[in-house]
C-alpha cells in the first residue's frame, strides 16, 4: 500500500507537470470532468485492493483473466453507444483476443481453480476494471479537451493518493505501520509509467487509428503478451505449450483487427 501511495502521488505530479497551462484547483474544481475524475480515482485504489485480495485467495492467473477479460465491456460500449463497425475481421481478431488472453495467463496445467466462496471478488474486479475503461473512454469523448488529458490524469491519481493516504493514517492510529525506503523507490518506478498508460490510452483513443473496440482489445491483449515474453527473459519463466498457443493467438487478434482498417 506505502508503494501504491507514492505510485499515485508521483503519478499525479507527472499530470501536474506536463500539464501545459498554469490551472488552479478551484479551476479544476469547475470542469465537467472534475466529479468523474474523482470517482476513477475512488475506482483505481479499489480495484488493485480487489485484485490484491482476488491474488491471495485464488491466485495471480485469475486476477489476470478478470482484469484482461473486462475489455469485453468497453468494447460492447464502443459498438452499442458509438454504433463502431464489427466487421468479420474485427469479430474473429475480438474472439482470438479473448482466447489468447485466457491461455496465456494460466500459468497452471490445471486451469482456474476459484472456490464459491471467493468468486466475487474477480467479478468485481472484471466489472471494476471494465468500468474504469468505458469511463475514460467515454469522458474523453464527450469531455475532455485535448489539452486537459494531463490535468484530468492528474485528478484522477490525486484523488486516489489522498484515499490511500487516509488508509495509511488508519494503519498507523491501529501502529500497523512500517515504514520502508523501499516502497518509495517502488512507488516512484510504477508511477511513472502508470500515468503515461492513462495519458497515452487517452491519446490512442482520440487517434485515426483503430475504433475504442479495437484499441481496448489490442491495449489489453498486448500487454498479457509482451507481459508473459518479458516474465521469459526476466524470471526465467517456462511457458506451458497453451501459454504459447495463446501469444501466437495474441498475434493473429492483433493482426486480424488491424486488417480490419485496412
Amino acid at each position: 500500500m506505502h508503494a501504491l501511495v507514492v505510485n499515485y502521488i508521483i503519478a499525479c505530479f507527472c499530470g501536474v507537470i506536463f500539464h501545459e497551462s498554469k490551472t488552479t484547483i478551484t479551476e479544476i474544481t469547475q470542469f465537467a470532468w472534475f466529479p468523474f475524475a474523482l470517482g476513477l480515482g475512488a475506482m483505481f485504489i479499489t480495484v488493485f485492493n480487489l485484485m490484491a485480495i482476488t491474488t491471495q485467495r485464488s491466485g495471480l492467473s485469475v486476477v489476470s483473466v478478470a482484469t484482461k477479460m473486462s475489455v469485453v465491456i468497453p468494447i460492447l460500449f464502443g459498438l452499442f453507444y458509438y454504433k463502431e463497425s464489427l466487421g468479420l475481421l474485427k469479430i474473429l481478431g475480438i474472439v482470438l483476443a479473448m482466447v489468447a488472453v485466457y491461455l496465456a495467463s494460466i500459468k497452471t496445467r490445471d486451469g482456474l481453480k476459484i472456490k464459491p466462496a471467493n468468486i466475487i471478488f474477480p467479478i468485481l474486479v472484471f466489472l471494476g476494471s471494465g468500468i474504469i475503461d468505458t469511463t475514460i473512454k467515454y469522458l474523453e469523448g464527450e469531455y475532455i479537451a485535448k489539452n486537459d488529458t494531463p490535468i484530468f490524469s492528474a485528478t484522477i491519481f490525486a484523488m486516489a493518493a489522498l484515499l490511500g493516504i487516509l488508509y495509511l493514517i488508519i494503519q498507523a492510529i491501529k501502529e500497523n505501520f512500517k515504514f520502508e525506503l523501499k516502497n518509495v523507490l517502488g512507488g516512484i518506478a510504477l508511477g511513472i509509467p502508470n500515468y503515461f498508460s492513462v495519458y497515452f490510452l487517452v491519446q490512442a483513443l482520440r487517434s485515426d487509428i483503430l475504433e475504442s473496440s479495437g484499441i481496448f482489445t489490442v491495449n489489453n491483449v498486448a500487454i498479457v503478451m509482451v507481459s508473459t515474453l518479458l516474465g521469459i527473459l526476466l524470471f526465467k519463466e517456462k511457458l506451458l505449450t497453451k501459454n504459447w498457443i495463446g501469444i501466437g493467438l495474441a498475434i493473429l487478434g492483433i493482426l486480424f483487427i488491424a486488417f480490419e482498417k485496412l
